[in-house]
């Protein structure tokens, strides 16, 4: 139902609840309020704390706009709510003025700071109450453009809610009891004209709950219906070059490691085909899980692929997993032969493979000759064909879909390979429900015995720059490697972060002239990268300076210190996976974050990542710090996107949601006694997706 339905929104309003989203009725009232004015337990002016962040409610008594010195509009507002004043200044909002003439009655959100001895805001958050009256007020997301104000979208919602009735409740009685859930009807209300606070809060964790259980039905009936429509491949888990490979390693697996083996086998066997998640902090030995998966694959008579998300990691697992299958010497029977044996065939295709490579490349695909195929998104091109593929192994980046898992069905004989999906990056348990919710998980959360601990320090000021390059001229000459990394290819002026070029040639004549510098960054050719890494491999270089091309899988166990350049401008993650670049060896190693930030956001980041060498932990801090937008935005979009829940706030709800979405799947597959459950969130996908999953 269009919300023009409504008392009051002519073309004019429609086109401002247009402008921020609002197009139904359901749209409004899922439009929900952001904070609400709880007049029962309201604070005055004269009670006000300098330093707070405080909600008042007051009426304006006088506006006024002018030009400050720097030539940018300021508008004044002083504001009187009985007990006091107080002065909101705005700065770069001259709209304001017309906003809030005086006798308007205004809520006012913000940090409350002293001006020549008299209490302000600046650019506080700004609600248009009217003539709203109740204990508790919502207060409503808006917008400049729309034009609307709070109070007209609460008197929308207030005769929405009066002409909607009772809402359908599809979540079973059962599961709201143990759940100590409100009904929808009551929930609905509330978030809108709550009686009290408790109320609100009550109203705000069904409606949460609501969102994340449709989630979750959604991710779990996904993987219904990949195993619905799946033709797998049951693998011999039992052969031989599993066991090989396992042997010829100079080291025992983990404990971790032996588990996630298991667990894999045990889906290579079925006969579903595997979709799982394989997520490990930085070191953990993913890798060997990964190969130990593929070689399960071609001793059942299939080949194996390793799609990688760059060229230097493709380049990084091709010379690392052949290596490792040199040293075991597996063999394997060729296609059609009954006792010539050869050894197991690994092979790369990149975007530097040439034409007469590729052609040679493709002929072995097709005929069986090449067992395991290591390379980019490349792989998905409509040119690779395998004879048969058994395993996929997809590491970093990459979320597959229905397209690409038809694409890479199509590469075989028809049936659907396994596919493992792996990331180095630790994912909060509630985050991996939500993104990776329809992929089985595995966590390797135990570090090889032997590596050695990395020392972190933020470094700021120039006396302790000048000591860790001193640090890295010591380890250089005792022999180890370093790197250094920063956040530009190219200098810019829009981001005042040092270019890996620049850095170069300014080490090059200072602190490290004296040592052999190599440079790689993303925009070199294929070939002159792979010749710095092979040159740094070689120890013919002492120092890399690079950009993040090489976060992720470039492996050199003589490299001891890391130093990262305005390490402010990195996320967590990305500080945590280029740390774990050192520590890969013997030795004992050290990173060095560069940054002389003043931001409280910068500070926290640096701080974290100074205290903690756990993956895992540095996940759930940068949760806490970041909020889960950037987490949920690896998932491919949607209807879905969450207005209410949080993956920080509602942890243990996630939980319980996917736990009602897997008994609910598995005691109705095909919803036929959830009818309004299945209309319900058919709302929120599109109609390839609904067809995809609701189909009998």
């Amino acid at each position: 139902m269009n919300v023009d339905v409504l008392n009051g929104v002519g073309p004019k309003r429609l086109a401002g609840l247009h402008e921020m989203g609002i197009d139904t009725v359901l749209d409004l009232l899922t439009h929900y309020p952001r904070r609400y004015l709880d007049r029962t337990n309201q604070v005055s002016i004269r009670e006000l704390e300098v330093g707070a962040e405080a909600l008042i409610l007051a009426t304006v008594k006088r506006s006024e706009s002018r030009k400050t010195r720097q030539g940018p509009m300021m508008v004044e507002v002083d504001v009187f709510d009985g007990s006091g004043y107080l002065k909101a200044t705005f700065f770069k909002q001259p709209w304001r003025a017309k906003q809030l003439p005086a006798g308007t009655e205004v809520a006012l959100f913000g940090r409350i700071t002293v001006f020549k001895g008299n209490r302000q805001m600046t650019n506080p958050v700004v609600d248009l109450v009217g003539k709203r009256t109740g204990k508790i007020v919502p207060l409503y997301p808006q917008s400049e453009k729309s034009g609307l104000t709070t109070w007209e979208l609460g008197e929308w919602m207030q005769e929405a809610l009066q002409r909607a009735g009772e809402f359908a409740d599809p979540v079973p009685e059962i599961h709201l009891d143990q759940l100590d859930l409100i009904h929808r009807t009551v929930a609905m209300r509330n978030i809108h004209e709550p009686e009290s606070m408790g109320a609100a809060q009550q109203a705000r964790r069904r409606l949460a709950f609501d969102e994340l259980l449709r989630l979750q039905m959604l991710l779990v009936l996904r993987k219904r219906a990949v195993e619905r429509d799946s033709v797998g491949i049951q693998h011999n888990v039992n052969g031989t070059l599993a066991v090989q490979f396992i042997a010829s390693l100079s080291f025992s697996l983990t404990a971790a490691q032996l588990r996630a083996n298991a667990e894999i086998a045990a889906d290579l066997a079925g006969p579903l085909p595997m979709h799982r998640l394989l997520q490990g902090d930085v070191g953990a030995g993913k890798t060997l899980v990964a190969v130990n998966a593929m070689l399960i694959g071609v001793q059942s008579g299939h080949q194996a692929a390793l799609m990688a998300p760059t060229e230097v990691l493709a380049e990084q697992h091709y010379a690392g997993i052949r290596e490792l299958l040199s040293n075991a010497q597996l063999t394997v029977s060729h296609r059609g032969g009954l006792f010539t044996e050869r050894p197991v065939s690994v092979k790369l295709l990149t975007n530097r493979t040439t034409a007469s490579e590729r052609r040679v490349l493709s002929a072995g695909l097709l005929n069986g000759s090449v067992d395991i195929l290591i390379g980019t998104h490349a792989l998905l091109g409509d040119l690779v064909e395998f004879a048969s593929l058994g395993v996929v192994v997809i590491d970093e980046q990459h979320r597959f879909g229905v397209e690409q898992r038809a694409a890479l069905k199509a590469k075989g004989d028809g049936r659907d390979p396994d596919v493992l999906v792996m990331t180095a990056t630790p994912i909060p348990r509630t985050a991996a429900m939500t993104v990776y919710g329809d992929l089985d998980s595995t966590v390797l959360d135990e570090l090889p015995p032997g590596r050695t601990p990395i020392e972190t320090h933020w470094v700021r000021g120039e006396l302790e720059v000048a000591a860790a390059y001193a640090h890295i001229r010591d380890e250089i000459a005792a022999g180890r490697q370093a790197y250094v990394v920063c956040p530009l290819v190219e200098g810019s002026e829009k981001i005042q972060a040092r270019s890996a070029t620049e850095t170069f040639e300014e080490l090059s004549g200072g602190e490290l002239h004296a040592v052999r510098l190599g440079l790689l960054h993303g925009q070199m050719p294929s070939k002159e990268k792979e010749a710095v890494m092979a040159e740094f491999r070689a120890k013919k270089i002492d120092v890399l300076v690079a950009t993040t091309v090489i976060e992720v899988g470039v492996d050199v166990p003589n490299a001891t210190v890391m130093v990262i350049i305005d390490a402010d401008r990195f996320g967590i993650a990305q500080l945590h996976q280029l740390r774990g670049r050192v520590g890969r060896g013997a030795h004992k190693s050290y990173c060095y974050l560069l940054s002389d930030t003043t931001t409280a956001d910068g500070e926290a980041r640096l701080t974290a990542v100074e205290a903690s060498t756990d993956g895992f932990e540095l996940a759930e801090v940068d949760l806490e710090l970041r909020g889960e937008g950037t987490i949920l935005g690896t998932r491919q979009k949607g209807k879905t996107d969450l207005k209410l829940a949080s993956l920080r706030r509602d942890k243990a709800l996630v939980v319980e949601a996917r736990r009602v979405a897997i008994a609910i799947v598995a005691d109705d597959p095909a919803l036929d006694r959830h009818e309004e459950l299945a209309e319900e969130m058919k709302l929120f996908v599109d109609d390839d997706e609904a067809a995809f999953l609701f189909k009998s």
